[in-house]
């Protein structure tokens, strides 16, 4: 067996290992007569633990390849080349091939812990069931006196309700534009998805935030994008530094998040968003403005986003009711050029053949309701509170161990740890005492930062969860 693992592959050699004899049981350079070798034999010659080769066998046996007998030792499965011909897809290879990547394994863990087991949630960004307007949009549904089509509906969504959403941008943001302008998405995630998919080729160059939620996001990896990075002071980007990496690196498109970012909950100011506005005219580079929080404003005032001062043309904003609504409604928004929502639109019909007409219908009446003020004057004083209670934790329970900032909106604490500490242990840490958050690392590229959310929890879940996190970090 001259067959070596290598060591340098990404892929676990025990993967290398069953893909080999996978390989050598089709093309017979493992006899379907005899046995394959040994455990222990294998792993003596390749040189690697025993247990590797028993995953492998593992693998192999789960496909139906190999049967292993007690005292027989471990044969080709008779039935591979019977009578019934009968193989099981090596779905692994599936998996591992498909062009679309997987999140990291933190952030699978994070999902999976969260929905599985019952912890005090600090790290999901979605908001309470007691945060959402239900009474309103329950009456909405109620009283809903007809029934639109349901057939598909136009390419860029509800034409009612893009003018609804023309309309609400204009009188909370600010922002001039037309039903033409606008196209529905199933959430931000999913313009996010079609703005990188459709404008931006593999090999293109972009500039993100760090720290910033597109950090490690799987959408732009999977595109081939490459990414370079905005530090984020406490006053948003510096603008000469976009000029920088365009200097550079040729970048062909910029993403923001200016207002309550995430994960910092700082705020780019006023001269900052001209100066980008300018570089973006000069260099012609497009900016995509993700915008989930500037309507959280705990001072109530009324934040001015990129889009409303861009006239010409140069920003593609993303919008979306999943921070401030209901993320189950599953509306989202971009406005930009006509032109270019409509090769979106096209993508977005390949897809799924537009959105939902009922949760369009819902949305467009509770957005033109006057509960929607009432709705969101409520959901911005609950969220302060749960803000100030928050605060109240870290300076009870890690006072003298974080610095943060405190966010003046959105939802969002970004926590800098001044212990040293092991991000895996003091996650594991955590969620034995009931309690997730998000790692720094999956945000940014430094070190010994934890994002902390106040929207999911109420006050007193709150402060229990900042109480169990300090707990995981001093045993450590």
């Amino acid at each position: 067996m001259d067959w070596k693992p290598d060591r340098q592959a990404k892929t676990a050699i025990y993967k290398q290992l069953a893909a080999y004899i996978e390989k050598g049981i089709a093309d017979g350079t493992f006899p379907a007569d005899k046995p394959l070798p040994s455990e222990r034999y294998l792993a003596s010659i390749l040189n690697v633990n025993r247990s590797t080769v028993v995953h492998a066998y593992d693998v192999l046996e789960s496909l139906g390849l190999i049967e292993r007998t007690r005292g027989s030792g471990t044969t080709i499965s008779k039935d591979i080349w019977g009578i019934t011909k009968k193989r099981i897809p090596s779905w692994n290879r599936y998996i591992e091939a498909g062009s679309f990547l997987p999140s990291l394994p933190v952030t699978q863990k994070i999902r999976k812990e969260a929905v599985e087991h019952t912890l005090i949630n600090l790290a999901s960004g979605e908001l309470s069931e007691d945060l959402f307007p239900k009474k309103f949009l329950s009456e909405i549904t109620a009283t809903r006196s007809y029934i639109g089509s349901l057939g598909y509906d136009h390419p860029q969504g509800n034409e009612n309700l893009r003018y609804t959403i023309a309309q609400h941008v204009k009188d909370y943001r600010g922002i001039e534009t037309n039903p033409s302008s606008i196209l529905i998405t199933s959430g931000a995630q999913q313009a996010l998805h079609l703005i990188v998919q459709c404008l931006l080729k593999p090999g293109d160059a972009i500039a993100i935030e760090d720290p910033s939620y597109n950090y490690n996001l799987p959408t732009f990896r999977s595109a081939g994008i490459q990414i370079y990075y905005l530090p984020v002071k406490k006053d948003g980007i510096q603008p000469e530094d976009v000029a920088l990496l365009y200097k550079k690196h040729r970048i062909k498109m910029i993403f923001l998040n200016p207002y309550f970012q995430n994960p910092t909950g700082y705020i780019l100011n006023q001269k900052k968003r001209e100066a980008i506005l300018d570089i973006s005219s000069k260099l012609g580079i497009p900016v995509v403005e993700d915008d989930p929080y500037s309507m959280t404003a705990f001072s109530g005032e009324k934040i001015a986003p990129l889009k409303s001062m861009d006239y010409n043309g140069n920003v593609l904003y993303i919008s979306s009711l999943s921070k401030i609504v209901a993320s189950g409604l599953r509306i989202g928004w971009i406005i930009g050029p006509p032109s270019v929502l409509e090769r979106l639109s096209d993508a977005k019909q390949q897809i799924d053949f537009g959105h939902s007409s009922y949760t369009q219908w819902i949305a467009n009446d509770f957005l033109a309701s006057e509960n929607f003020d009432i709705h969101m004057k409520s959901l911005v004083k609950k969220l302060e509170k749960r803000r100030d209670q928050m605060i109240q934790s870290l300076t009870t329970h890690l006072n003298g161990i974080v610095e943060y900032s405190v966010p003046q909106g959105g939802i969002h604490i970004w926590c800098k740890l001044l212990k040293d500490f092991n991000e895996t242990q003091l996650l594991e840490a955590s969620i034995k005492r009931g309690v997730i958050y998000v790692p720094g690392s999956t945000l940014g590229s430094q070190h010994r930062y934890v994002r902390f959310t106040f929207a999911r929890e109420d006050e007193h879940a709150i402060d229990e969860g900042i109480k169990r996190f300090a707990q995981a970090l001093n045993s450590l």
